[in-house]
Order: structure tokens, then sequence, then C-alpha cells
């Protein structure tokens, strides 16, 4: 039976960026936690490289501000950005307390007493790591803390359907219980976006089955801005074999010395980019992706194979073991990879505390455009993101909150129009198609042919999936593909408003790069049907 909650503060969404940012809420608050599926199946559960901080004398704030200005291409925001590379220190401070297990210099090498690893586009070793699972313990380690807070109430197994605003404020949202399959009413002074990003729109992407744009269609169905929505990064390294899914090869290895090859056993990076294997991600993307077009071939190789056993298997445990696997010993043959989406730099519109448009709603991490990613996100800025926004959010709310506010009565979710569908076969379809027609036409390379007819398709499948969410009962997959196609609509409507190429997007028919869109491709809700999208600075 659906029942009815009320809580100062929801969090929707129980990755790095939920979770932190619930720890960080004063203990007297009475705080909701969202979990969509359980931990592992989270993003930041599957980052393998680490955090990027300034932790060395050699190294300094202005160097990783100057680092990811350029792997932004000239649309991060300069001051987002000090910011972030500013808290580096304190972020890592505060995992170590809560007893992260961070892996540790044993050379005595570094000052800082951590083991930094380098990746592309930093100019110095900053990252840093648990090994090569550091999403995996960075997850565990605040999950764990957070079953301790007493205030803390975890749903688990709840997907948010939509938010619930009156006269421009939120208030609620209604929620299905994948347990009872029944919609929960849930209603809060301040609610947190913390759903993460949306590359479960491509087919083949690095991320788990729940990265379906969530917060983000739900923040735009709701009034709030959307930004840089057509920077989808491509991570240049994911294990190619049938068998692997979303299997991950992180950028560490060719921080570490990883060399690109072709199947001649040729290198080919050098031909791209001066950095070589270390240049930013979108670069190394578009050049594996150039060469497979160019060969024909089905992927690229990663060698690492050069460097002892004892090596890699101390630096990289976990791609040493999966690879083992699939009968692949990277201590002696190279790695198969082709690219796949990863990251979706764009989202919702926030400001410094993480709040959009829509009053007593943030957005924090990948869900969010903060404007520290600009058009390309540098590598392990992600999770750096993830606990500076949360912090900043929760230190807004917890001087902002009026627990003495009276939250106004919420309508049940009615269910007396519509019933058990006996056609799922439709959803499973549109699933498939809308995935693969944004692969092949909204992908690594793009044109304006290619992403015209991606949205005549979005807007002929808008129309099959807004019948059916008006007739049947609400499900899992229905959800996520209702909201995936608004992310879609979003993607597409954002890359044919930029005419040229920069960072992640990349146009055949605008190859260069033009001053004159050197800002923010910013869509507006209320002007959408008039225009498809309006430029400015964010």
């Amino acid at each position: 039976m659906s029942k009815q909650f009320e809580f100062d503060v929801i969090v929707i969404g129980s990755g790095a960026a939920g979770l932190s940012a619930a720890l960080h809420l004063p203990p007297a608050l009475q705080v909701a936690v969202l979990a969509k599926t359980p931990g592992e199946q989270h993003s930041s559960y599957w980052a393998q490289g680490g955090i990027s901080a300034v932790l060395e004398p050699e190294d300094s704030i202005d160097q990783h501000t100057a680092d990811t200005i350029a792997a932004g291409a000239g649309l991060c925001d300069e001051s987002v950005v000090r910011l972030c590379a500013g808290a580096g220190r304190q972020c890592i401070d505060w995992l170590a307390s809560l007893g992260m297990p961070f892996t540790l210099d044993r050379q005595e090498i570094s000052d800082s007493g951590f083991h930094l690893t380098r990746e592309g586009g930093h100019s110095r070793r900053r990252v840093v790591h648990a090994a090569d699972a550091t999403g995996k313990a960075l997850q565990e380690t605040l999950q764990a803390h957070v079953l301790e807070r007493g205030n803390i109430e975890v749903f688990n197994q709840h997907i948010a359907i939509d938010l619930i605003h009156r006269q421009q404020k939120c208030v609620g949202l209604y929620a299905l219980n994948r347990q009872d399959q029944h919609v929960d009413v849930l209603k809060a002074r301040k609610i947190i976006l913390a759903t993460g990003g949306a590359s479960k729109v491509y087919l083949y992407t690095s991320n788990p089955d729940g990265s379906t744009g969530d917060g983000i269609a739900m923040a735009w169905r709701a009034g709030c801005r959307v930004a840089n929505m057509e920077f989808n990064q491509f991570h240049p390294t994911c294990l190619y074999h049938p068998e692997a899914k979303s299997f991950l090869i992180t950028e560490a290895v060719r921080g570490e010395g990883g060399k690109l090859l072709l199947p001649n056993g040729d290198r080919f990076m050098p031909g791209f980019d001066e950095r070589a294997e270390l240049a930013p991600r979108d670069i190394v993307a578009r050049a594996i992706d150039h060469e497979m077009k160019r060969l024909g071939i089905d992927c690229v190789y990663l060698d690492i194979s050069h460097k002892s056993s004892a090596f890699i298997k101390s630096h990289f445990p976990t791609i040493y073991r999966r690879c083992l696997e699939f009968d692949i010993d990277i201590t002696r043959q190279p790695i198969p990879v082709v690219p796949a989406a990863h990251y979706t730099c764009g989202g919702i519109m926030v400001d410094i505390d993480g709040r959009t448009d829509l009053e007593n709603l943030y957005a924090v991490g990948e869900v969010a455009c903060s404007g520290l990613h600009g058009a390309n996100r540098m590598a392990s800025n992600s999770l750096l993101e993830c606990l500076v926004f949360a912090r900043a959010a929760a230190d807004k709310i917890a001087a902002e909150i009026d627990t003495d506010d009276i939250l106004p009565p919420l309508a049940r979710w009615d269910e007396s129009q519509v019933t058990d569908s006996d056609e799922d076969i439709v959803v499973a379809h549109n699933w498939d198609e809308l995935r693969r027609f944004m692969w092949d036409y909204v992908g690594i390379v793009r044109t304006n042919k290619r992403l015209e007819r991606a949205l005549h398709r979005t807007d002929l499948l808008k129309s099959e999936i807004n019948e059916y969410y008006g007739n049947y009962k609400v499900s899992p997959d229905l959800l996520e593909l209702r909201n995936l196609v608004v992310v879609a609509e979003l993607i597409i409507r954002s890359a044919l408003a930029r005419k040229e190429s920069r960072g992640l997007h990349f146009t055949l028919d605008y190859p260069e790069t033009s001053d004159k869109y050197q800002s923010a491709t910013i869509l507006e809700p209320d002007r959408f049907k008039q225009s498809p999208a309006k430029l400015a600075s964010i």
C-alpha cells in the first residue's frame, strides 16, 4: 500500500555525492536517502582511478586549476575550478578521518604519505587512490558511516518518479517502491538530487544500468534549466570482450606508462597529440575512433606488459584479476579496448552551493552542471566535485533550513485510471532503439544530418512513451525509459545549438572551434517550444 513520509531533507541517490551530503548534514536533521539500486550498482563504486588533490609542494592550486581549464576547452568557470582545487586536501583529510583505505606511499617519496598517480590532462602526480578500486573503497566507507547515523533513514529499492513543487518551491516527490510496487509520497523541506549521470542513453557505456539521467529529467520537468548536455565523455579504454559488461580500464594504466597500439603493434597516439597517451580523454577517444574506422577494426590495444609483473599486480590488482577471467594476462599481453560512454559533463544548472532554479532543490555530483568540467572533464575531478559540492550543499541547507516550517499536504499517487501492462516488449524495444540511434548518430563524431535524424526519432519515441506512461502502471524500466528520452532530446538539441567543435562535442559540419561559442549551452524549459537552445554564460 502507498505510504506517506516527511523528512527535513531527502537525498535522492546513494552514490558518493548523495552519501557525502547526508553525512555532512547536521545530526539534528531527519534525513532520508533514496537508494535506487544496491551500492555496487553506482558509478561511484566502479570509479577506479581516484580523487585529484594538491598535496605535494611541487604542485599548486594554480597548476591544478590551469590543467582543469585546459582540459575543459575554455568553458570551465575558473572560480568554481579554483574552489574545487583548493578544497582537495580538506576532502582527502575528511575521508582519511572516516577510515578510507587509501594506498600509501611505501617508498616515502611523497610529503603527504599517500601514493599519488597521474592521469590524462594532469601535469603532476596528484591522484589519491585506493589501489585501482577507489570508488569501491569510497562507497563502502561512506555506507558504513551512514548506517551508524541515527538520523539517516535509507529507503532501499526506491526510484524517484517526479518532484512535487508548489509556487516554484520543491516540497516533495513521488517514488516507486520496487519491493511492493506501490508509489510512496515523500515530503521534505529540502531535497538534494544526487542521481548521477545519463550515459545509459548510449548503447555502449562504462556505467552501471542505473545511469539513466533520472535527476536531470525530473528537474527539467519541474522547470529547472540544464546546461552543456552536448558534452558526453567517452572513456577511451573499456575492456573489449563479449562477456565483459562495461568494465573500465582506468586511465592510471596510461599514467603509469601504458601504450595504445594498433593490431600490428604500432603506437598511434603520438601522431594525434604531443601528449600521446596522456592527452585529455576527448582527444584519445577520437583518435581510437578514427583508427578503428580507418582500419575497420573492432578494437585497439592497451599494453602495460613492459612493466614488471609485481608492479602490475600491486598497482592494478582489480584489472589484473578481471582480465584473467577472460584469459587475458595483462603482465604478458595487451588489453583489447574500445571507447564507451562514461560521463555526463552537463546537467542541472547549479550555483556554488548546489542550488538549482527551484527553491529548496539542490543538485550535486554528475547530475549537476557546476562549471567545473566545461567541455571535457579531466580525470579524477569527478569524485572531487562530488565531495566538494556535497559539503557545500549540506552547509547551505544547515544554515537556512527552518525545521518548524509546515509542509503542505500532498496528494497520493492516483492509479485509478491505469492498468497492468501485458506489453513490456514495447518498453524493451524502445529502450534498445533509443540507445542504438544515440550511439550511431550522437556519438563521438557527429553531423547535423545525424543529429536531425536522432531528434526525429526522439519525437516519435516520446509520444509512444507518454501514451504508455499515461495508461499503464509504472515500472522501473518504463520510468527509466521516460527519463532517458528526455535526456536524449536535451543532448541532441544542445548539440544542434553548438555550431563548432569543442572538447567532447565534435561535428564534421563545424570542425573548428569558434570564439562565438565560448559560453555554456543553456536550455530553458519555458522557452523550449519556441527555441531549441539559448546560448549564454552560466
